[in-house]
C-alpha cells in the first residue's frame, strides 16, 4: 500500500466530511515504498482550511480547471483530515526507506507525498490524511529534520512562513523599493517578517483589525494605518516620495524628482481589494497578489495600463523556500513568536475553525493532537 487509511490501528483525528468537522476514530495510515509514518506535534490552522470546509465544491472545480489532480478528486461525501503546517515526530519507515533519520526524531515537510505514478496533497486528500490527526505518512525524501533547540511550534510554522518568503522573493526587491503590505492576517504576517528579515522599508501594512495591526507592528511594520481612518496608499506614497517634492507639476514625470519604488503585496484576498491596490498605486509599481480570493472580481485594465503596473499572482514556494525558512526560524532571522495566539487539542478544532472566522480573535491556532 501507498499511503491510505489501511489500517494498522486507529487514531483521533478532526474529520471533514458534507461541510462539517467532527472528531472521530480512524484507521491509523500505513507507510508504502520510501514512505514513513509520523506522529503529529503541532499543526497550524490555514486559512486555505477554512476555505476548503465552507467551498469544497468550488475549490475541486478549480483545480480541475488548473491542473491539480489529487484536489480535483476531492468528494464532500468521503472524509478528509485537513492540516498542512505541522511539526511531527517519526515513528516509524515503509519499505525501501534510507533510515537516515532515527526514530523520535522531529521532522517538517512540505505538505506532499511522493508515489512512483502521482503527487499527492497530505491534508487535501481522502488517502492522505493531515495533521488534525494523531499520526500522518509522508514521503522520507522531503523530511525536514527539526534543528534541537527549535521549538516545536516554531518549527510548525516553517510551511506558512515559507509561503511569505515565496511572496518576497517572487516581488523582486530592490534596495530602494518601499513596500505596502495590504491584510495582516497570518500571510501578511508573514510577509511583513520576510520583509523586515530581508531588511526592507520602511514596510507600510494596513489591516481593519486592532489586533492584527499590533501584531504587523511586532512582526516588523514600520507604518501601520488603518484603512477606516486613513488611506494606506497615501501614507506609502508619502515615505516613497522624496520631501517637498511636487508631485502633480505637470512636468514631474519628465524632470522628477522620482519616488522610490514601490511594491504592494495584496494579502486580503476578497473581491474588489486588487482594484484599490490597481487605482492606489503609484506608476511603475510591483503588485503581488498572495491572498487567495475565492470569487469572481472585477478590475479596470485601464488603470494597470495607464500606471503600467505589473502584477505578480503567487502560490505556495519552492523545496530550497522551505527548508530556509525553517533555518530562518531557528537562527532568530524570523522572530515570529507572535503570530501564535492559540493552542487546542483535537476535540476544539470545530470551534478554533469558528473563532478564526473572527479577524479579531486569532492569528494562528496550533492543533495539537497529543
Amino acid at each position: 500500500m501507498s499511503g491510505g487509511i489501511t489500517s494498522t490501528g486507529t487514531m483521533r483525528a478532526a474529520v471533514m466530511r458534507e461541510h462539517r468537522l467532527r472528531i472521530e476514530a480512524i484507521a491509523v495510515p500505513r507507510p508504502g515504498p520510501g514512505e514513513v509514518l509520523v506522529r503529529t506535534l503541532a499543526c497550524g490552522i490555514c486559512g486555505s482550511d477554512l476555505h476548503y470546509l465552507n467551498e469544497l465544491e468550488r475549490m475541486a472545480a478549480f483545480a480541475t480547471r488548473t491542473g491539480v489532480p489529487e484536489v480535483r478528486r476531492l468528494s464532500p461525501r468521503r472524509p478528509v483530515v485537513m492540516g498542512h503546517e505541522f511539526c511531527a515526530e517519526l515513528v516509524d519507515f515503509g519499505a525501501d526507506t534510507h533510515r537516515r533519520l532515527a526514530v523520535g526524531r522531529r521532522v517538517c515537510s512540505m505538505p506532499i507525498a511522493i508515489t512512483a505514478d502521482a503527487i499527492h496533497t497530505v491534508g487535501y486528500s481522502h488517502d492522505y490524511p493531515g495533521g488534525y490527526g494523531e499520526y500522518m505518512v509522508l514521503s522520507e525524501r522531503l523530511l525536514v529534520p527539526v534543528p534541537d533547540a527549535l521549538p516545536t511550534d516554531l518549527a510548525s510554522l516553517t510551511e506558512p512562513m515559507a509561503v511569505g518568503r515565496h511572496a518576497v522573493e517572487k516581488a523582486n526587491l530592490g534596495d530602494d523599493d518601499v513596500p505596502l503590505v495590504v491584510g495582516c492576517g497570518p500571510v501578511g504576517l508573514a510577509v511583513i517578517a520576510w520583509l523586515r528579515a530581508k531588511g526592507a522599508g520602511p514596510i507600510v501594512a494596513a489591516d481593519f483589525s486592532p489586533a492584527r495591526r499590533a501584531l504587523a507592528e511586532a512582526l516588523g511594520a514600520d507604518d501601520v494605518v488603518d484603512p477606516a481612518v486613513d488611506s494606506p496608499y497615501t501614507r506609502w506614497q508619502d515615505l516613497a516620495w522624496p520631501p517637498g517634492a511636487d508631485r502633480d507639476h505637470p512636468l514631474q514625470s519628465i524632470l522628477g524628482p522620482r519616488p522610490r519604488p514601490g511594491v504592494i503585496f495584496d494579502c486580503v484576498g476578497a473581491p474588489g481589494v486588487l482594484n484599490a491596490i490597481l487605482e492606489g498605486a503609484m506608476r511603475g509599481t510591483r503588485i503581488v497578489v498572495v491572498g487567495v480570493c475565492m470569487h469572481d472580481d472585477r478590475i479596470e485594465p485601464l488603470l494597470g495600463i495607464s500606471k503600467e503596473l505589473n502584477v505578480q499572482f503567487v502560490l505556495g514556494y519552492t523545496r530550497e523556500e522551505f527548508a530556509d525558512t525553517m533555518v530562518a526560524l531557528d537562527d532568530g532571522r524570523l522572530q515570529v513568536d507572535a503570530i501564535i495566539t492559540g493552542r487546542v487539542g483535537l476535540d476544539d478544532v470545530p470551534d478554533a475553525f469558528r473563532q478564526l472566522a473572527t479577524p479579531d480573535a486569532h492569528a494562528k491556532i496550533l492543533v495539537q493532537p497529543g
